[in-house]
């Protein structure tokens, strides 16, 4: 006899939240949800928002730079995604259509992430800081046919062809759905039918740092049930209160803000701001009882800036994700709040896959073992054999359920990520005799230097070390001696000077602590490209030195060299 999607689903659960401090157990014992039909929003989210003490618990908890505040609680986001979705479907939304979601941290938005779910639609992510040029990328090549976007955005679609429903949420717009008419529909909400676990839920296009943006697809069950690990990995228990610092429009934020605390069944704290403060943040984080803390190394970088001491009472579990994090936040944060941030690796394509768990040791550098349902291969990019050094990648024979289906339209990107019975994530990673591994950077981001291979991020852990050095990127750098060299690019800590002797003192310090193969040798100051989901363009800075050093002899403005201060050479 089979189990209904939603108890199976619970015994999953509960399980991992029986077993948040023991990872063996969790890792030996944990076997994935697989329904047949499942659909998170009326199988998961629904259930819980009938039960008490669930019912009457905030789930979403929004606080804005004025001070103002709103709460919903799991009952009433029940009911509102109801009326929401039933008048999505009177505007022509059906199963299976695709929709443009453009929104910020915003009730409207949590609202039509449930609505859209329940009806079957399929959700395309949107940032609000898209421009039109992209937007008509994810208009034609998403096959949108319905966009749900902040009346203040709405113009950037005039020059955005096609026969798609416009809703906009705020004030009206002339030519388009007013979402506040969603306020007079009826309540009750009934699906048009089952929901196969196979069916889109997700396309997301990713960050397009090196070419077109991929799209991702995701299920039913990749992302809503998949999230189990991320749930895991940051030790998420009922009534927890989480905050996640992420833009809507990117998977981080579905991860966090949607799918690992509602799993939980607890409460999705925001706070929205138009410029980071840290004793702003750390303020509200007091007063509201954050219990759980996820940010990425950008934030917890400008974090350490500030006295983290101003933090009364600490949230116990804080984790980052996104790019690896230095050792330095790590040992910064843990004096500061008595807590260890605890690192965790996923993409896009999936959930968690790495983690450092709750309640197991934490070994400086590494971001963990692979969580209960991910079995992890590093693999030899010549050899193509698993071994304790390789490309990090998931065994497709054990495939979990927060894996994507593949890139959406791209059969042959979709086989190249696929091959040889693994999932390729295109990052590259070393395992320690105890399971752990540590991160070594992007596949085309590793260089060599001299004939020795260099890991950006090894040299930049070291940097930020420096009290002088916020952030660094390190790229190699022509050199027609040794082939290349490596070169750091230098975000400075506020009170430091871009001059001669703050440059000096750094690259003195990175010859105190690296081996002579792995010396910083050239060092510029200047801030870092970024995509719009925060990650270092370190194409673009690769890029640029082939530029800046086509001509080997010729002086660089702006670039401290070893060889400018006599006592660094050798």
């Amino acid at each position: 006899m089979s189990v209904p999607p939603t108890e199976e689903f619970r015994a999953a659960r509960d399980f991992l939240v029986a077993h948040g401090d023991d990872h063996a157990a969790a890792t030996a014992g944990f076997t994935w949800p697989r329904p047949a039909a499942f659909n998170w929003a009326l199988d998961w989210f629904d259930v819980v928002a009938a039960r008490e003490p669930t019912a009457s618990r905030p789930a979403l908890w929004i606080v804005e730079e004025d001070g103002s505040e709103a709460r919903w609680t799991y009952a009433e986001l029940s009911r509102r995604s109801d009326q929401v979705a039933t008048w999505l479907r009177g505007l022509g939304v059906a199963r299976g259509d695709r929709l443009v979601l453009m929104l910020g941290n915003q009730g409207e938005l949590w609202e039509t992430i449930l609505a859209c779910t329940k009806l079957g639609a399929v959700i395309i992510p949107a940032t609000t800081l898209l421009a039109a040029a992209d937007l008509r990328d994810r208009v034609e090549r998403g096959r949108a046919r319905h966009v749900v976007v902040r009346s203040a955005d709405a113009a950037k679609f005039d020059d955005v062809p096609g026969d798609y429903t416009r809703i906009a949420v705020g004030e009206p717009v002339p030519g388009w759905k007013s979402y506040s008419d969603s306020e007079r529909a009826g309540e009750g909400f009934a699906p048009d039918g089952p929901t196969a676990a196979d069916d889109t839920l997700l396309l997301y296009f990713t960050s397009g740092t090196t070419a077109r943006p991929k799209l991702v697809e995701h299920t039913h069950v990749s992302y809503p049930v998949g999230h189990l690990s991320t749930m895991y990995w940051i030790g998420l228990r009922p009534g927890d209160v989480h905050l996640n610092i992420s833009s809507p429009g990117w998977a981080k934020h579905a991860w966090s803000n949607v799918f690992a605390p509602w799993n939980a069944e607890a409460t999705v704290f925001l706070y929205n701001y138009s410029r980071f403060d840290a004793t702003a943040l750390m303020s509200q984080m007091d007063r509201c009882g954050v219990t759980s803390f996820c940010a990425p190394p950008t934030v917890w970088r400008m974090l350490i800036q500030a006295d983290l001491t101003q933090l009364r009472t600490p949230p116990r579990k804080v984790v980052g994700a996104g790019e690896p994090l230095n050792p330095e936040v790590i040992e910064q944060v843990s004096r500061a709040w008595g807590v260890t941030i605890r690192d965790g690796f996923g993409q896009t394509e999936t959930s968690v896959q790495v983690a450092n768990t709750p309640g197991q040791p934490v070994k400086p550098g590494s971001m963990g073992r692979p969580l209960p349902g991910f079995t992890i291969a590093l693999v030899d990019p010549a050899t193509g054999e698993p071994g304790d050094e390789g490309e990090i990648c998931v065994d497709l024979s054990a495939r979990p359920v927060g894996l994507m289906v593949g890139y959406a339209d791209d059969p042959e990107r979709t086989a190249e990520a696929m091959r040889d019975g693994y999932y390729h994530t295109g990052d590259v990673g070393s395992r320690d005799a105890d399971g752990y591994i540590t991160y070594v950077g992007r596949a085309d981001d590793v260089f060599k230097a001299s004939d020795y291979r260099i890991s950006p991020f090894e040299l930049e852990s070291v940097l930020i070390e420096h009290p002088a050095v916020a952030e660094a990127a390190v790229v190699p750098s022509p050199d027609p001696i040794r082939l290349a060299v490596p070169k750091a690019y230098v975000v400075l800590a506020a009170g430091h000077e871009p001059d001669a002797a703050t440059a000096r003192s750094i690259l003195a310090f990175a010859r105190e602590h690296l081996a002579p193969y792995k010396r910083v040798r050239r060092l510029e100051f200047a801030d870092l490209p970024k995509t719009i989901s925060g990650k270092i363009r370190r194409v673009e800075l690769r890029g640029r030195e082939d530029e800046v050093h086509a001509d080997a002899g010729a002086a660089v403005a702006g670039e401290f060299t070893e060889d400018d201060f006599p006592d660094l050479r050798g």
